[in-house]
């Protein structure tokens, strides 16, 4: 072992020989009570390395790509049941038509990925047993379950022409059940111990929630013909500039727990999706009326909301695997408690 170097879990130890003691943080100690005054130190100061090498958080053993793409498709159906709803209440056919297909085939989609990484069906069977409002899973997959149900067959009789009365009450539960589809599998995210996810568990549901928007709102309008696309351009425009904004919040407010969402793999997906974002609103409002420019604006802006989710799961797995994420937070957090603490008693 590294002289010098304080390992956790080994307490106070010698220090290169001396009669100087080091713990983990980095402190030293004379032994024997002696006086310190005018001591030089005789090793550098200690650095945190972790218990032979591993890792302190686990990286979670959820699938990729089914995991992102789950995330991906349920942000894309539940806006989209939002949209067809309203595009039934406003009168547009086509547009309530494309959205009811999107929602339920994004349900289904979705569903399919998450029951893949499960590893068997009946595990997901097992998740509805019981219902605990604690869990973002467990409430979680009490509002993917009944979305699904109502998505998929509402489309299903979309597609048959059967039961109008049935197709618009089957909208108006899946639209119910959109919004927080949308945004729930944030707070999933943000309930983990995942360092890069933990942090940024207040904004994630947002940028998820958005990201969504921008999905439905882009692909809707990608298919939809331009006369009934209004409201689908005006929800994917007001998805894409929250996205961005809250994107811009998550990789710059948490200090060194940000650094995985500029860095490697991660911080090329984001960089990718910001482009794909703000490329696709822009181009929206410049084109966005005109079958061509909706077409390729609805494709840039669906791309965003998929490369943004595939760059935050890959940037909380990397967070997993180098311990000064989880290590140089928690002292940060343990100075500022002591700082606090002692303006406390000197005031």
């Amino acid at each position: 072992m590294t002289e010098g170097i304080a390992t956790p879990g080994a307490g106070w130890r010698r220090a290169g020989g001396s009669d100087v003691t080091e713990r983990p943080g980095g402190r030293r100690r004379r032994r024997g009570g002696g006086r310190s005054r005018g001591e030089v130190p005789m090793v550098d100061e200690a650095e945190f390395t972790s218990y032979y090498g591993r890792q302190i958080v686990k990286t979670p053993v959820w699938k990729s790509p089914d995991v992102p793409l789950y995330l991906f498709l349920g942000g894309a159906a539940g806006s989209s049941a939002i949209l067809g709803a309203i595009a039934d209440l406003t009168d547009r056919p086509h547009l309530t038509r494309v959205t009811r297909l999107v929602s339920g085939g994004g349900a289904i989609a979705s569903v399919v990925f998450l029951v893949h990484d499960l590893g068997r069906p009946e595990r997901f069977l097992h998740m509805l047993r019981v219902l605990k409002p604690t869990s973002p899973l467990s409430v979680g997959t009490y509002i993917l379950s009944p979305f699904s149900a109502a998505a998929g067959a509402t489309a299903a009789v979309e597609l048959l022409g059967w039961f109008p009365r049935l197709k618009r009450f089957g909208g108006v539960v899946a639209a119910l059940f959109g919004g927080p589809l949308a945004s729930y599998t944030g707070v999933l995210l943000g309930n983990t111990a995942v360092p890069s996810w933990h942090a940024a568990h207040t904004q994630l549901p947002y940028l998820f929630g958005a990201s969504g928007m921008a999905a439905g709102g882009g692909i809707a309008m990608a298919l939809s013909p331009v006369s009934e696309a209004g409201p689908a351009r005006k929800m994917a425009v007001a998805g894409a500039v929250i996205e961005l904004a809250v994107t811009q919040r998550v990789e710059s407010d948490h200090g060194i727990v940000s650094e995985p969402y500029h860095q490697g793999r991660p911080g090329a997906l984001l960089r990718a999706a910001k482009a794909c974002t703000a490329a696709g609103a822009a181009l929206t409002v410049v084109a966005g009326r005109r079958r061509l420019g909706a077409v390729a604006s609805g494709a840039l802006l669906a791309a965003g909301s998929l490369l943004t989710r595939f760059g935050v799961f890959e940037a909380g797995l990397d967070s997993t695997r180098d311990p000064k994420y989880v290590v140089v937070p928690q002292r940060e957090r343990i100075e500022a408690r002591e700082n606090g603490h002692a303006s406390t008693i000197t005031r």
